[in-house]
């Protein structure tokens, strides 16, 4: 046998050997596809308070109620992770879901929380909160979130409100975040309240005082006035000293005694 048949020999194994070890993969992975779903485990990442808004259960009803099953049992190569993962981030409880299949066909799902910041009570009655993208979200079953409260005269929701030149969520929406990025007003303030005149008043959580802002022009100039006076002012007369405190007219802060 001459050196080319030899050679020739030692290829045609050496390709054998190849095709054998490719036959055996894709055997197993077929294998693999065809075995069903272990176990399901589900991360919920705390608000920053610590809390959660929905819990295990909620996430594993989310999904059995979109799939019209539950994918424990069902063969992991029918199970579309990208699907499940939309399914989730259609909830309105959920930011972000990142969901893999490990090694030993198990499901693994993290979930970020949507963080809410206002609660609105609308003139309807109707309750909901607002999250720090302006999304709205359900009242939570589990927990209460402790954010700022908004009553009074306030419209229906409307989903194109942030997109509205002027609306009354917007400004909500808009004066939440301001008093959430200031230190000194975000430990301080509870509620906002839209009186008839689609005005805004803010309430403490440290005194009585109905603090009148007016309408939104020049919130910031205003807000800056208020704390100012809570600053030089409330030391040397005390909480209960002031029954309003009146920010509508502009360079002024015109303080009613009890």
């Amino acid at each position: 046998m001459n050196n080319e048949v030899i050679k020739m020999l030692k290829r045609l194994a050496w390709i054998g050997f190849f095709f054998l070890i490719a036959v055996i993969i894709i055997s197993a992975v077929e294998s693999k596809k065809g075995r069903s779903a272990a176990n399901i485990f589900i991360n919920i990442a705390p608000l920053p308070d610590g809390d959660s808004l929905i819990n295990q259960e909620d996430v594993k009803v989310t999904i059995d109620r979109s799939f019209g099953y539950n994918l424990l049992g069902i063969p992991v190569g029918e199970i579309d992770v990208a699907r499940v993962e939309r399914v989730l981030e259609n909830d309105p409880f959920i930011l972000n879901a990142d969901v893999y299949l490990d090694a030993k066909n198990q499901i693994h799902i993290g979930i970020d929380q949507r963080e809410p910041i206002l609660r609105i009570i609308d003139k309807n009655g109707l309750n909901y909160y607002l999250d720090k993208f302006g999304k709205k979200m359900p009242l939570s079953k589990h927990f209460t979130a402790r954010v700022l409260v908004a009553t009074g005269n306030i419209p229906p929701f409307d989903p194109a409100y942030l997109q509205r030149k002027r609306h009354i969520l917007k400004d909500l929406f808009d004066l939440t975040n301001i008093i959430l990025k200031d230190e000194f007003l975000q430990p301080m303030m509870e509620q906002i309240y839209v009186n008839n005149s689609k005005e805004y008043e803010l309430s403490p959580n440290i005194g009585d005082q109905k603090i009148i802002l007016g309408k939104m022009d020049n919130i910031n100039n205003k807000l800056f006035y208020l704390k100012t006076f809570y600053k030089e002012a409330i030391p040397y007369k005390g909480w209960q000293k002031y029954k309003t405190i009146n920010l509508k007219f502009k360079g002024q802060v015109v303080a009613g005694r009890r």
